[in-house]
């Protein structure tokens, strides 16, 4: 396939990010790196988007501190940002509320409207701008350069974080209209990036509406990283949305068991606090850093 008729994606993670381990980071990274084998995508961006407050959860820290130790984790990335729309909200907001604000904030960035995986050959894609679009921030640096599949990214990573994180300044920018975006014809696809773990509470009764779960999977599609040897079609195979869908979750098959793939946020938490050395293959310095400077985990109750 050549690179206009491949699929462009973007893969958001949800999650507590309790802290952010580096377990999190290779699960961005084996998931580009498996779709990019397959021939059929071009991943163009990640976006890690943590859990409100009020998730409930246990031992879960403030916000101010996971979105911190989340840009730390991230910031010698050059595809992967931190999204905190999530958290800025009045209350929890499920995966598939996060999966559809993104969705509708890529309409108002790009003008056009994403391709759905249930339906690609009628949904209007990048290039094809949709009617009666609001207006979107450009860049006057940028004007005079037509946006290609490989910039794409960057040119809609900067419109996000002026629109996710604070409010742009309006000198700096112009209004333009659908007409002024000039694209080339690729789709562009939001994906669902979990672990096997996520895969699994599909499965159990009355944890999610089974009508968002006809979106996640059904409208959007979910890249899959198994951990722990888990067995993913054993675990689709446990629900009917799931069985219904499949050809619309891809699994990431790694064949080396790359011991990161065993790294989870509890098992950094547990080493915080016994003082346990393994910690820096859990955790990136910098999100070491700042949780002995803040501390933070230190105590069992988080």
């Amino acid at each position: 396939m050549t690179e206009t008729t491949k699929t462009h994606v973007i893969l958001l993670s949800c999650g507590s990010f309790n802290p952010i381990t580096k377990g999190h980071i290779h699960m961005f990274e084996k998931a580009r790196e498996y779709l990019h084998k397959t021939g059929r995508f071009i991943v163009i961006g990640g976006i890690i988007s943590p859990v409100h407050d009020s998730y409930g959860k246990p031992g879960l820290v403030s916000s101010r501190h996971r979105l911190t130790m989340c840009q730390l984790a991230v910031q010698s990335s050059d595809w992967i940002r931190v999204d905190p729309w999530e958290c800025y909200q009045d209350t929890w907001q499920t995966t598939c509320s996060v999966l559809e604000h993104h969705r509708d904030l890529m309409k108002r960035v790009t003008g056009c409207i994403l391709s759905n995986v249930n339906t690609p050959s009628t949904t209007p894609v990048i290039g094809q701008p949709q009617n009666q679009t609001t207006p979107i921030y450009q860049n006057h640096n940028n004007m005079n350069h037509s946006p290609t599949a490989i910039k794409l990214w960057g040119k809609i990573s900067e419109s996000l974080g002026k629109i996710c994180c604070v409010r742009p300044h309006i000198e700096r920018f112009t209004f333009v209209g659908k007409d002024t975006v000039r694209t080339t014809q690729e789709k562009l696809r939001i994906l669902l990036l979990c672990g096997s773990d996520l895969l699994e509470s599909f499965c159990i009764p009355g944890l999610w509406k089974d009508s968002d779960m006809e979106v996640i999977v059904g409208d959007f599609g979910i890249v899959v990283v198994p951990r722990d040897g888990a067995d993913t079609e054993r675990i689709m195979n446990h629900s009917s949305i799931l069985r219904k869908y499949k050809d619309n979750i891809t699994v990431v098959k790694d064949a080396t068991n790359h011991p990161m793939a065993i790294v989870s946020s509890t098992k950094s938490r547990l080493a915080l606090q016994h003082g346990d050395g393994h910690v820096v293959d859990y955790l990136s310095q910098p999100v070491i850093d700042y949780i002995l400077q803040s501390q933070l985990y230190i105590n069992a109750s988080g």
